[in-house]
Parts: structure tokens; sequence; C-alpha cells
């Protein structure tokens, strides 16, 4: 449950004081190594520690498993595992700024997308990116930014207000100011949208009382305000991914062809579709422990 800070209850509050100053200690020391140290160093720590001391590694297996029974045990948790840490090194990628920033800087986009992306750019047309939890969404905004596009985010607060209150500034700190989703933040983004901006959107989160559609083979609450979205200002909708290559470290771009404009539900589906096609070619790099099915979806 969520709670306003001035409404939450006295031992919730410092349940998340505590949480929030193990994280900014580790945070803090893990900033100090090498970028080539810290990143995997906080992968191990969030798949070997931190994910099984506080149920994250269990939650990961049991999505897994349950979109793909056919693997064995073995096989599933070595997904959830690097899942996990993949998790850990796009948290602390974000906390690094300057020297993530400089690992983007210069990369090249692959498929059909990015043209049309610098067309709309040119002609003061609306773009809206969708993406996923799927290997480190910020570092693809990190190479448009440096680029010079004022490329703006959507985001969810976390439940833990202390810790959401720094890493929403190490997020802006490292691409520039986002919306919060709520009243303001929606008419936030919507203006920035009709100036002919851009706009990242995450779309693979429950959301309660939106249509079911399917997402993994599975059916899955999804908001589809990305497609209305792109219809009512006639933004381009381009589904988009930063690939974590194998060294860890760097990162492959692609943009996908834009989403015919159709129906927000046909739209988004379309959307669940390229999501799904990139997690099963890369499991590992997908945040197995969001619960993206819940129980009134017979999960």
């Amino acid at each position: 449950m969520r709670y306003a800070l001035e409404d939450m209850p006295t031992r919730i509050k410092a349940q998340h004081r505590v949480v929030n100053l193990f994280a900014r200690v580790l945070l803090g020391g893990l900033l100090v190594l090498p970028y080539r140290w810290r990143v995997p160093a906080m992968g191990w720590i969030m798949a070997r520690i931190i994910g099984p001391a506080v149920g994250y590694m269990r939650r990961a297996e049991q999505h897994v498993r349950y979109i793909m029974p056919h693997l064995p045990d073995a096989e599933i948790t070595r997904i959830a595992r690097a899942s996990l840490d993949n998790a850990g090194r796009t948290l602390i990628e974000i906390y690094s700024t300057s020297k993530f920033h400089d690992r983007q800087r210069g990369l090249e986009y692959e498929g059909p997308g990015f043209a049309a992306f610098e067309e709309a750019a040119k002609t003061g047309q609306p773009v809206i990116l969708a993406g996923g939890h799927f290997g480190n969404y910020e570092a693809s905004r990190a190479n448009l930014v440096d680029r010079g596009y004022e490329v703006s985010g959507l985001y969810r607060d976390m439940s833990n207000p202390f810790f959401n209150a720094h890493y929403v500034a190490a997020m802006e700190t490292l691409n520039g100011p986002g919306f919060a989703q709520g009243r303001k933040g929606t008419a936030g983004f919507v203006r920035h949208l009709k100036a002919g901006g851009q706009l990242v959107l995450l779309f693979d989160q429950h959301v309660a009382d939106t249509p079911v559609l399917e997402f993994l083979g599975k059916p899955a609450c999804t908001a589809i305000s990305a497609g209305e979205l792109a219809l009512r200002y006639n933004a381009l909708l381009i589904p988009y991914y930063a690939i974590r290559n194998p060294d860890g470290l760097t990162f492959s771009f692609e943009m996908e062809a834009p989403v015919p404009h159709t129906d927000p539900l046909t739209m988004t589906q379309a959307l669940n579709d390229s999501l799904s096609a990139r997690i099963r070619a890369n499991p590992e790099q997908w945040l197995w422990t969001a619960r993206r099915w819940r129980p009134d979806e017979k999960v």
C-alpha cells in the first residue's frame, strides 16, 4: 500500500528510513570504485545478497516458471538471477551520471525507427518512445540527450519516499526533467507532446482497471495510454530498446518501425508483442520481479 508521507504509519516510515540509509551507504560506497568495477559489483550484490534476502529472487523464479514452465529448474534460477544482476547494474548506472553518459555517447541506432524519429524531430511531430524495464531503458535516452534531443520521461514514484527522492534526482541529473504519474505530471507531459516533444513511456507495469491484453502469452492488465496519446496528438509511437551487450557494460540501441495508427487496443497489443519478442530472445534482461500478472488475472 502507498501512503503520503504525512499519513504514513510510524513503523512503515521507520522501515523506509532504514532501507534508504542502507541504500545510500551501499550506493555511495560503490560510486567510489572505478566504473568497470562498480557496475558488476552492484549486479552481484543484487543477485546474490539483496535479491534473495528480500524475496525478489523467489518472485522472479515464480514469474519465469509461470511464463516458461518447460524450462528446467536450473535454467529458471539462472534467468532469475541474471535478471536481478541486470537490475543492480541498471541502478548503479543511473547514479553514475557522467561516466554512464560517456559510455553511450556516439553509439548508433539500428532499426528503421531512428530515421523516422529524426524526421519527426525536424518537422515538429511528437514522438512517444515506448519501452519496458528491459536492458537499461535510461541508456538509450542518455544517448538521445547527448545528441541534443530533450526526451522527457514519465515515471511512477516508488513506495519508499526517502529513496524515491534521490532516485528521481539521479534520473533527472542523468537525463533531464521527467514527469511523475498523476494529474500534475500528466498535464506536463501532454504539454511537452503538444509542443512537438519526445517522451519515453514504459508500458510493462500492471495498472488496475485497464484492458486485459496478451503479454508473453498470458493475460495482463495493460495501460493503453501510449496508443491513446499517439492518436490524440498525431505522435509517432516507436518501440525502442537498449540491449545490454555480453560485456555487461555497453549497449546496442534499436528503434523499431513506428506502430501504425489504428486504435489504442491494437497499438498497445503491438507494443506488448514487440517487448515479448525481446524478452524471449534475452530473458535475462527483463525485470522479472515486477508483478506484471496479478491474482485477479489468474496468475
